[in-house]
């Protein structure tokens, strides 16, 4: 939260600008700005890394998982997925609303964007909905290895999502940041509630 603070107040006072703009064009052809870095086998790789974080497949993704916990019955597993990631998403939307930080006006968008830039929707709900069913799987599992594996999966899944992002010019790097660093803080703010309730109510 600390560092997420701090990187919107560099944003706000425009102090970012000079590294965002610097590591964006590290994206894009050194002969030709418009154009992405790389063959069109890694554009098309990249519309569908970035698909992973989008709305639409996050929410297939949790509502099956939500539904299969309740069919096992296990009704409190269901309820914590779906407030984490319930709530992740209007976290987004009103740090969106909030910040109203304009998108990239240096490259063009290689991908259909509809809200503001800060911070960026797809890793924060990334980070959100992956490292939420990664600490439940973690916890079915024994082994230190497997669950470092796990987490460090879940994690990678986030982190591909956000330099998805930033190749197709729709966001600043600090926006993907600042996804991480929100979408992790709420993702660990919910399984610390999800936990305490567990103690508290489960675990007399």
């Amino acid at each position: 939260v600390f560092a997420f603070v701090s990187l919107a107040s560099e944003v706000l006072e425009g102090e970012s600008r000079a590294i965002d703009t610097a590591i964006l064009m590290w994206f894009r052809d050194p002969q030709n700005h418009e154009l992405a870095y790389g063959p069109l086998w890694l554009h098309e790789m990249m519309r569908d890394l970035t698909a992973l974080g989008g709305i639409i497949v996050l929410t297939i993704i949790t509502l099956g998982v939500v539904f299969y916990m309740a069919a096992l019955k296990k009704y409190g597993q269901a309820l914590y997925i779906a407030c984490a990631v319930g709530s992740g998403v209007l976290l987004s939307n009103l740090l969106k609303i909030g910040f109203d930080r304009p998108r990239p006006d240096l490259v063009p968008h290689n991908s259909i964007t509809y809200m503001a830039s800060f911070p960026s929707g797809h890793s924060l709900m990334a980070a959100v909905v992956y490292l939420t069913l990664g600490v439940l799987l973690v916890e079915t599992q024994k082994s230190i290895r497997i669950k470092i594996y796990i987490l460090g999966f879940m994690i990678f899944l986030a982190v591909i999502i956000g330099i998805s992002r930033l190749y197709l010019g729709v966001h600043w790097p600090s926006d993907v940041l600042a996804g991480w660093l929100a979408g992790g803080a709420w993702a660990l703010l919910a399984w610390l509630i999800n936990q305490r309730i567990k103690m508290k109510y489960f675990n007399p």
